[in-house]
């Protein structure tokens, strides 16, 4: 059943009524700028056209009751047990719950009024996939307490405060790109956002190629202490660079010369990290001429390049994604392939020109399962628009 029609079943046999309103927010692919956005750098993502789904209405009590209909778990809770990420009996928050309770923390301390709801979710992204499901979750919930707290504000402030959700509440130390991505998207188009001035712009994705998400199964084992370790290492790179170069602020500021002279007064593994950041950061500049220009092979060059940096630099690849990858760039049609998302597991994602599609999807498949063993799910993705409120 589609997302949208189980949360609005399911919330009509928990509450005893259809609900009032139905929110939408979309995961993401990103197409380049992989773990720049916490580095001040340039991302190159897209909303996609999967989605968390929440059939909503005002609560008559002054507890937000949720049940997600994926887990098939309910949980409470009120501006008052936000702190002590407790529902109101005392007992723990399950951990899905972080999030919506994270949105409303984050929205309280904004003065954004959050009045009590009843609501339902379900959702088509991936969890652990590298579509960025929480972001998802979280930016549904916004344009909920947006509806029914009847303020205003924009999109790209939605995302930051999702952010902080996840960065303040939530604990794990993202960057704004999974956020803004789902806030922001627009259909047909992909998003080309500074992360330190968070100005954006959109860009056309050409007719004639598509974007083939393809999940190995392997879900994410990604810990938010190896992704909080990796961005100390960034932190630490900028500290020890800064002895040289006073100016900088972030690695973003870095250039590649600056960093190649520079490089040997760093510990071996910070080194590594920073080296692909500071790359990445460069990929990320070349792609905007790229895709004006139509030189999509050049750009799926740079997407095959960000993928070994990932493995051999950063470090979040796994062999499922390696192979997913490296199959990918073998097939006819297809431009450039690469992890997608934080690693360790999840997505490759796959720029492949619109007749190779099918034919494409086939062949990786096939050769996927030949190799592993396993079952892979291909995703031919659209852009989409970003979170908002639905018909129902």
């Amino acid at each position: 059943m589609h997302p949208k029609n189980l949360a609005i079943q399911t919330f009509q046999q928990k509450f005893g009524a259809p609900p009032a309103f139905v929110a939408r927010a979309p995961g993401r692919v990103n197409l380049l700028g992989e773990h720049v956005d916490y580095n001040d750098g340039f991302v190159l993502p897209a909303a996609i056209d999967r989605a968390t789904y929440l059939a909503f209405s005002p609560a008559a009590s002054g507890e937000t009751r949720l049940y997600a209909a994926d887990f098939n778990e309910s949980a409470c809770f009120t501006p008052e047990t936000l702190e002590s990420k407790t529902e109101p009996d005392g007992k723990a928050m399950a951990e899905w719950a972080r999030y919506p309770a994270g949105v409303m923390w984050a929205l309280n301390r904004a003065s954004l009024d959050t009045p009590a709801l009843n609501g339902v979710f379900s959702s088509d992204v991936p969890r652990g996939s590298g579509l960025s499901s929480s972001a998802s979750v979280e930016m549904s919930f916004g344009v909920a307490w947006q509806k029914l707290g009847g303020w205003e504000i924009t999109p790209m402030r939605m995302a930051q405060l999702g952010q902080q959700a996840e960065n303040g509440y939530v604990g794990v130390n993202c960057g704004i790109m999974d956020q803004f991505a789902s806030a922001c998207g627009e259909a047909g188009r992909l998003l080309y956002l500074d992360c330190r001035s968070l100005s954006w712009q959109t860009m056309p994705l050409p007719d004639d190629i598509s974007i083939v998400v393809a999940d190995t199964s392997i879900r994410r084992k990604l810990t938010t202490g190896e992704y909080n370790r990796r961005r100390e290492a960034c932190e630490t790179a900028v500290r020890l660079l800064k002895e040289h170069l006073p100016g900088i602020t972030a690695l973003r500021d870095v250039s590649l010369e600056d960093f190649n002279r520079l490089c040997v007064t760093l510990p071996e593994e910070v080194e590594m990290r920073a080296r692909h950041i500071v790359t990445e950061i460069e990929r990320s500049r070349q792609a905007i001429p790229l895709l004006e220009s139509g030189n999509l092979a050049r750009f799926g060059g740079l997407m095959n390049e960000c993928h070994l940096s990932l493995r051999d630099l950063y470090q979040v690849s796994c062999p499922e994604l390696d192979v997913m990858a490296m199959l990918a760039q073998s097939i006819p049609g297809c431009y450039g392939a690469r992890l997608t998302g934080a690693g360790f597991g999840g997505c490759t994602v796959n720029l492949v020109k619109n007749e190779h599609t099918s034919a494409f999807a086939q062949d990786l498949t096939q050769k996927y399962t030949e190799i592993t063993g396993l079952q892979p799910e291909i995703y031919i993705c659209r852009a989409s628009a970003g979170a908002g409120l639905v018909e129902f």
